[in-house]
């Protein structure tokens, strides 16, 4: 079956950095485009970043574009996530996501998250 493994999570302080990882197996992992979400304390969750199938286009929420930056890794099924200058408001379990559409059909997965904490 597909799993999505996410890790590289942890407690970082303000202004420090972590890369997060997602292994995928199951799945064509070129087939699919991969998206990171993010949930914080009591707020919805929200897409942090997504990349391309093949890694030619991304794109990012403003509130982290300049600091995170996506990217993937076809030959290891793996989408990675560097997280750069981070803030307390970065605080947040960090989830995978994959996406895959073809005419009318979607394939859809979610990784089980890994926390990130951003404190002094």
């Amino acid at each position: 079956q597909v799993q999505l493994v996410e890790s590289g999570g942890g407690l970082v302080q303000p202004g420090g950095s972590l890369r997060l990882s997602c292994a995928a197996s199951g799945l064509t992992f070129s087939r699919y485009t991969m998206s990171w979400y993010r949930q914080g304390p009591g707020k919805e969750r929200e897409m942090v970043a997504g990349i391309s199938s093949f890694g030619g286009n991304t794109n990012y929420a403003d509130s982290v574009n300049g600091r995170f930056t996506i990217s993937r890794d076809n030959a290891k099924n793996t989408v990675y996530l560097q997280m750069n200058s981070l803030k307390p408001e970065d605080t947040a379990v960090y989830y995978c996501y994959a996406k895959r559409t073809q005419q009318s059909r979607k394939w859809d997965y979610w990784g089980q998250g890994t926390q990130v904490t951003v404190s002094s």
